[in-house]
Formats: structure tokens, C-alpha cells, sequence
């Protein structure tokens, strides 16, 4: 069985974000159960593909990607069978790092399934709260499962405070969202 491919998207660009740390945590964890789950899982961030503001002529959805960035940036996204974002929340809401980052594609996107890791003061769940909304549009399904982690509560200065509680809602996040990826499939073939 070939392995479906989870990508584990750092949603944030800002400089000391805490995206990269909860990220390649998520990623290690993941990988200690990736042949469990006949899954493989990869860390593709945001910031090392210098995405500038939206800047393509046409809409995503014709497909019609002019700008090497874009074209750099839908293949790497369009090789994966699955996705989690790895997202803060800023002001109620995703970065518009990660916004625009998702912007940038429509095709790469479409049936396949997203699972979310959220984190800021409170959570950040209204940052997935609009992720699923845009996930919708894009025709992701978001699982239901999400991990969402508070800043000086879940997390230190050293990564995440690992708990019993944490590694439940993460391994059921990851459980779904390669299970939906797997389904869909067949939806995409």
C-alpha cells in the first residue's frame, strides 16, 4: 500500500512564531506513527516559499499560475494527499500569511482533507473556526478533530508541555484526517 502523504503546513511567517516549534512537534509525533497509519508526513513551511501578497493576474480556480513562486508553491502543495495547518490566531482570525499562502492555489487543494493545530491566548479556535470556512470553498474536508494549544498554558519556552490530553486530540486529529485523505482518493482519481 503506498503511503498517503500528509503535509504539516507552518501557517505563520512572523519572526519568533511559535508555528515552527508546534509544527515540528506535531511532525515528530506523527512520524513516530506514520507506519501505523500507512502514512507519511513532511513539514512544508510557508516562509521558505517568499510568497509576496497575491500576486497572479487570474483567479486561482482557471488554473493559470504566471509567477514561478506560485508554480513552485503548487507543486509541492498538489504532491500531498492531505494537509494539517499548523495555525496562530492573530486578531480572530488565521494569519494572513497562511491566507494568503492558500489563496495562491485553488486545484492543489480540491478533495482532499485538512485536520488543524491551532494556538494563541486562547486556543485559537477562531482562527479554525474560519480555516473551515475557507477549507469548505476549496473543497478540503476539514476533519473534526483539532488540537488547539494555549500560549503559557500548552506551550514553554522549549515547544509544547506535552500532556496525556494533548496526544489524544492529536492522534485522533491525525487518525481522521489520513483516513479522509485515503477516502478521497477516490474522489480524486
Amino acid at each position: 500500500m503506498t503511503p498517503t502523504r500528509i503535509a504539516i503546513v507552518l501557517g505563520s511567517t512572523r519572526p519568533g512564531r511559535k508555528a515552527d516549534t508546534i509544527g515540528r512537534w506535531v511532525h515528530q509525533h506523527a512520524a513516530q506513527r506514520a507506519d501505523e497509519l500507512h502514512a507519511a508526513f513532511d513539514v512544508v513551511d510557508i516562509a521558505e516559499y517568499g510568497l509576496p501578497h497575491l500576486d497572479e493576474a487570474t483567479p486561482a480556480i482557471m488554473g493559470s499560475y504566471a509567477q514561478p513562486h506560485t508554480r513552485a508553491w503548487a507543486a509541492a502543495i498538489g504532491a500531498y494527499d492531505g494537509y494539517v495547518f499548523v495555525t496562530p490566531e492573530y486578531n480572530h482570525s488565521t494569519s494572513g500569511a497562511l491566507k494568503n499562502a492558500i489563496d495562491f492555489l485553488f486545484a492543489e487543494w480540491n478533495d482532499k482533507a485538512c485536520g488543524f493545530v491551532s494556538y494563541g491566548v486562547q486556543g485559537g479556535q477562531r482562527a479554525v473556526e474560519h480555516l473551515r470556512l475557507v477549507a469548505a470553498e476549496l473543497q478540503l474536508a476539514g476533519v473534526r478533530s483539532h488540537l488547539a494549544l494555549t500560549l503559557g498554558v500548552d506551550t514553554d519556552e522549549d515547544g509544547v508541555a506535552t500532556t496525556d490530553r494533548q496526544i489524544q486530540v492529536l492522534d485522533a486529529m491525525l487518525d481522521e484526517t489520513v483516513a479522509w485523505s485515503r477516502a478521497l482518493s477516490a474522489v480524486r482519481d
